[in-house]
C-alpha cells in the first residue's frame, strides 16, 4: 500500500469529489467542499488557541458533523487525535486524559457528556475545552424541535468557554507538515490486563488500513458509494471502515448519532446506502424489526466486525437483504481490520476469512511464540503488515510483550488456519467480554462491586447473548447477614460503570468457585453456563 497521511487522503478526496455529498446527518447534507472548508477553518482555530504539532487533542463526541470535522482538523493542525468514549465513567476518562497528556478536549453540550468534560478540566486532566452545540449540526426543523422538546438534554455552555462557532469561522491557513510515519491517533484499549493503554497508530497505519478495506470491495464505485455510519466513530472499527475508508472512496457518509432501529430504517429509505459497517447486534436488530427486501434494496455489501457473527444471523440477513454480509476480524493494535471473508465470492461461514492485502498471518505456538505451527494446528494468531501499530504510548515493556521475538503482533486469540488461509477462532487468551463489539473488562466490574460494603467476593464473566454476542454476568458473594439484592447492587453500580459494562445478570451465591490456590475461578462459572443452555 502506498503510504500517505490522513490529511493528504482527505484533501485528495475533497478536491476530486468537491461537489459530491460527503456527510448526511438526519436530513442535513454537506458536500466535500463544505466539509473541507470547515476542516481548514477549524484547524486554524485550533492553532489560534495554541495547538501545536504533536499535541494530543481529545475527542469526546457522539457521531455528528462535529466529530468528522474535528478529527481531520486536529490532524491538519499536526496534532494527535485521542478518542474518548462519551459514555465512559469519570475516573476512566480522567486517567486516559492524564496518560495521553491531553491539552485540549473537544466535546458537546449534551448534558451528561459536558458535565464529565467540565469535571476533567476542573481536575486539571485537560487544560482547555472546545464545546460543540449538538443542535448546530441538525437541519433547521429538527434544530427547532430539539430546542423545544429536548431542552433537558442540553447543558448551557458556561460563559467564557471556547465554542465550535468561534473556531470553525477562522480563515483557513496552511496545513502543518506531517509525514506518514508520524503519530496520528492514540486509541485506548485495555489489552489483556484491563489497564488502559494508548495504541499508537500512525498516518501510514490508518491510511493503509483504509486502503486495505477499500481493496476488499472490488466492485466498489469511487464517488458513488454511500456508507451507513451508525456505530460510534470513536470506536476504531467504525472510524476506519465507516469514515476513513469512506472518505478514501469519495463516498457519502450517512451518519446517525446512535443506534436506534427506527432512525436507522428511516436513513435506509432516505439516503439508500450501498455499504453498511456494523456489529452482529445491528444486523439482528434489523431482522427483528422485520426489515423487507425493499428496505435493503440499495445495499450491495455489509461487513460485520467487533464480535463473532452467528451463522443463522448471517444467513437470514443475506436472504432478507439480497446482498453479502461478511464477517471480518481485527484488533485496535492493527488499525483494526486484518481479516475478512470475501465479498466477491463464497467464503467460509464460521471463520474470520482471509488476510487483507499485505497482511501476513501465522499461527504460533501457545508455549513459544517464536515457533510457527503447521496448518490445521491450534495456536495463537499473529499478524504483521502496514496497518500494525507503532507500539503502546509510553509503555515499552507492554509493547515488547505484544510482539513475537521476530516482530509479529500477537493478537491474543487462539485459532486454526486451513490450507486456503481461512482462520477459525476457537478461544481467547484475552480474558475479556465482548458486548456488541465493545471490549468489557471483568476486572473493572469486579473492582466496582468490591466497593460495596456487603460484597466479599465477585466474579464477572461473559454470558452468551443472542443479541449482543455476550452480556455481562456477575456472581457475587455477600458478607453473612447482608441483605443487598441484585437490583440494589445494580443501582449501586450506576455511577461506577458505563451502560455497556453494567451486568445484565447479577446472581448471589453463598460461595464462589475457586482454584486450588484459592483464586476465584472464572473458568468453572463459564463451564457451568455453557452446560446450562438457559443460562440459569
Amino acid at each position: 500500500m502506498q503510504t500517505t497521511t490522513l490529511v493528504e487522503m482527505f484533501d485528495t478526496a475533497a478536491a476530486r469529489y468537491a461537489d459530491r455529498p460527503c456527510l448526511e446527518f438526519l436530513g442535513r447534507s454537506w458536500r466535500y467542499r463544505d466539509v473541507a472548508r470547515m476542516v481548514a477553518g477549524f484547524a486554524a482555530g485550533l492553532q489560534s488557541i495554541g495547538v501545536q504539532p504533536g499535541d494530543r487533542v481529545g475527542l469526546c463526541l457522539p457521531n455528528s458533523v462535529h466529530y468528522v470535522v474535528s478529527y481531520f482538523a486536529i490532524l491538519r493542525a499536526g496534532a494527535v487525535v485521542v478518542n474518548f468514549n462519551p459514555l465512559a465513567v469519570q475516573s476512566e476518562m480522567a486517567n486516559q486524559a492524564r496518560d495521553a497528556g491531553v491539552g485540549v478536549m473537544i466535546t458537546t453540550d449534551l448534558a451528561p457528556i459536558l458535565e464529565r468534560t467540565l469535571a476533567l478540566r476542573d481536575a486539571k486532566a485537560a487544560a482547555k475545552l472546545v464545546i460543540c452545540p449538538f443542535a448546530s449540526g441538525l437541519p433547521v426543523p429538527k434544530r427547532i424541535a430539539f430546542a423545544l422538546f429536548k431542552r433537558t438534554m442540553i447543558q448551557p455552555i458556561p460563559k467564557g468557554e471556547i465554542t465550535w462557532g468561534q473556531l470553525v469561522s477562522h480563515a483557513p491557513g496552511r496545513a502543518a507538515t506531517a509525514k506518514p510515519d508520524d503519530l496520528a491517533l492514540l486509541q485506548y484499549t485495555g489489552g489483556t490486563t484491563g489497564v488502559p493503554k494508548g495504541v499508537m497508530l500512525t498516518h501510514a497505519n490508518l491510511t493503509a488500513n483504509a486502503a486495505q478495506v477499500r481493496a476488499w470491495f472490488p466492485a466498489s464505485r469511487p464517488g458513488e458509494e454511500r456508507v451507513l455510519a451508525v456505530l460510534p466513530l470513536f470506536h476504531v472499527f467504525a472510524m476506519t471502515v465507516a469514515m476513513n475508508a469512506a472518505i478514501g472512496w469519495g463516498a457519502e457518509i450517512v451518519l446517525l448519532p446512535r443506534f436506534e432501529i427506527t432512525q436507522l430504517l428511516q436513513a435506509l429509505h432516505r439516503r439508500r446506502p450501498t455499504i453498511i459497517a456494523g456489529v452482529p447486534t445491528l444486523y439482528k436488530a434489523i431482522l427483528d424489526k422485520g426489515a423487507t427486501p425493499d428496505d435493503l434494496s440499495s445495499v450491495r455489501a455489509c461487513i460485520s466486525g467487533g464480535a463473532p457473527l452467528p451463522h443463522e444471523v448471517q444467513r437470514a440477513f443475506e436472504e432478507a437483504a439480497g446482498c453479502k454480509l461478511v464477517e471480518g476480524y481485527g484488533l485496535t493494535e492493527a488499525s483494526p481490520v486484518c481479516f475478512c471473508n470475501p465479498v466477491a465470492e463464497v467464503g467460509r461461514p464460521g471463520t474470520i476469512g482471509l488476510p487483507l492485502p499485505e497482511v501476513e498471518a501465522e499461527i504460533r505456538s501457545l508455549q513459544d511464540p517464536a515457533t510457527t505451527e503447521p496448518l490445521g494446528t491450534v495456536g495463537e494468531l499473529c499478524v504483521r503488515g502496514p496497518n500494525v501499530m507503532k507500539g503502546y504510548w509510553r509503555r515499552p515493556d507492554d509493547t515488547a510483550s505484544a510482539f513475537t521475538p521476530d516482530g509479529w503482533l500477537r493478537t491474543g486469540d487462539v485459532g486454526i488456519m486451513d490450507e486456503n488461509g481461512y482462520v477459525e477462532l476457537v478461544d481467547r487468551i484475552k480474558d475479556l467480554i465482548i458486548c456488541s463489539g465493545f471490549n468489557v473488562y471483568p476486572r473493572a466490574i469486579e473492582e466496582a462491586l468490591y466497593t460495596h460494603p456487603d460484597v466479599v467476593a465477585a466474579t464477572a464473566i461473559g454470558e452468551p447473548d443472542p443479541y449482543r454476542g455476550e452480556s455481562v454476568a456477575a456472581f457475587v458473594q455477600l458478607r453473612p447477614g447482608a441483605l443487598a439484592t441484585p437490583d440494589a447492587l445494580r443501582q449501586f453500580l450506576r455511577d461506577k460503570l458505563s451502560p455497556i459494562e453494567m451486568p445484565r445478570r447479577i446472581e448471589l451465591r453463598a460461595e464462589l468457585p475457586r482454584t486450588a490456590v484459592g483464586k476465584l475461578s472464572r473458568k468453572e462459572l463459564r463451564a457451568e453456563l455453557l452446560a446450562t443452555p438457559s443460562g440459569h
